[in-house]
Order: C-alpha cells, then sequence, then structure tokens
C-alpha cells in the first residue's frame, strides 16, 4: 500500500498520523497518534514506517521502548512481520514474479516498500516458512537461493 492508502486506512482505525522532526526514530505510537520522521527521504521509506506502526496498533499493547526486555523484542517483531505481510505478503511475492519482477530492485518497485524492507521481509520469511512454501499453484523458495515456480497442472 502506498503512504498516502496507509494514512487513509489508520484514519479508518481511528488513528491520527503526523509528521514530526524526531532525530532517533523513523515511528512512533502513543495511544491513538502516529508520528513518523518528517525527513524520511521517501514516500515509499515512509509507508514501510506506517505500515510498522500499525502494525504496533493492532498487535501490541503498552510501552515497549526497552528493547532490553524480552517481551519487548517479541512485540516488537509481531508489528514488524505485519508490516511485512501488509505490504508484501506471499501474495504479493507471487504478483511480482507474474509481473516479470526478476530482481529484488524490481520487485520492490512493483510492491512499492524499500529494498532493504524486501530483503528483510524475505528473510523473516525464510525463518517462518523454512526452504519454500507452496500458495495455490505456486511454490516460493527461499533457500538455496530466492524464487518462485509455477507449478502446471496436466489437463
Amino acid at each position: 500500500m502506498t503512504y498516502d492508502e496507509l494514512i487513509n486506512e489508520a484514519v479508518i482505525l481511528g488513528l491520527t498520523v503526523r509528521e514530526k522532526p524526531f532525530y532517533a526514530y523513523n515511528g512512533r505510537i502513543k495511544g491513538c497518534k502516529i508520528a513518523i520522521r518528517k525527513d524520511i527521504p521517501t514516500l515509499r521509506e515512509k509507508a514501510c514506517v506506517l505500515a510498522e506502526e500499525i502494525g504496533h496498533y493492532l498487535i501490541n499493547s503498552g510501552d515497549i521502548l526497552d528493547q532490553g526486555k524480552t517481551e519487548n523484542r517479541k512485540q516488537e517483531l509481531k508489528a514488524r512481520l505485519w508490516a511485512y505481510d501488509k505490504q508484501i505478503g506471499l501474495l504479493g511475492i507471487i504478483s511480482a514474479y507474474n509481473t516479470g519482477c526478476r530482481n529484488l530492485f524490481e520487485m520492490a518497485e512493483h510492491l512499492d516498500v524499500t529494498e532493504d524492507f524486501l530483503t528483510e521481509a524475505l528473510e523473516s520469511y525464510r525463518r517462518k516458512y523454512g526452504e519454500y512454501t507452496s500458495v495455490d499453484n505456486y511454490i516460493v523458495y527461499f533457500e538455496p537461493s530466492f524464487g518462485v515456480l509455477e507449478l502446471y497442472q496436466q489437463a
């Protein structure tokens, strides 16, 4: 989803999104207010940050700023996983394949995410699914290298 689409989704959820001059964070959420660092250079990167903050709203509870605590790190990871699924997901990977994307740059462009966000998502999916997973008539491989295979059924 684009940054504007995510802002609209946040509004539907009852959230307020504002851009602020942060120095240490790209995004923060407190209650029903999300702040995104104003000087993030691209809307694509802002969308990745906003998706994670919406994930925090939907999944987490309480103050998780102290990342020294195991439970807080787990909640941070859950919000990030939600953002990966929201912005990419296995169906997004398959869509990129069907569109003809053949490298991470093209996939990131197609999915409207940053290459770093896509790379982190693929690594997360590799940890979650292992070597590969299947969706409908596709196999998405994460090891030994990333790829998508479409399975054809004989008539």
